[in-house]
């Protein structure tokens, strides 16, 4: 049998905040080999402006990405789903090697496999400049909190 990653689709509400939150839990780890195996072995990625194919490029990819954002921190909010597919909305905080402080606000829309394993994921991300005193995102989301939305502001 395949690997596989419940929950599986099609998707009802309770499963779809589940398959969020673990993703949310598990980039909040900032492990990209941990990460990376959410993925199916050939899943596409479309993330900002870069194309990637395979879980050796997502490992490649977020090994980069956490050693540029540094105490990077992510929360993720059930947008949509349908079937087989979820769209969540996040936003994380990080900071840069500078010092200077970010929230990134963007859009992801995901496809699973009949083993729940992601094949493919685009998303689109916007990146506002903080000031350290206005972050809201530290670390890991506690329990208490699964499900709840950030203000846009």
């Amino acid at each position: 049998m395949p690997e596989a990653r419940p929950p599986y689709p099609p998707f009802t509400l309770e499963t779809a905040w589940q398959k969020v939150q673990a993703a949310e839990d598990a980039w909040n780890t900032r492990d990209p080999h941990r990460v990376a195996l959410a993925y199916t072995e050939d899943s596409v990625w479309r993330n900002r402006d870069r194309f990637l194919t395979g879980r050796d490029e997502i490992v490649a990819f977020l090994t980069g990405k956490w050693r540029r954002e540094l105490d990077y921190a992510l929360r993720k909010s059930l947008w949509s789903f349908h079937e087989d597919r979820i769209a969540v909305r996040f936003q994380y905080e990080c900071r840069d090697t500078d010092g200077q402080w970010w929230r990134s606000y963007g859009n992801e829309l995901w496809e699973f496999d009949e083993y729940g394993l992601m094949r493919r994921r685009e998303a689109s991300i916007n990146d506002v400049a903080i000031d350290e005193s206005d972050r809201r995102v530290f670390g890991p989301r506690p329990a208490a909190e699964h499900g709840t939305d950030l203000p846009l502001r």
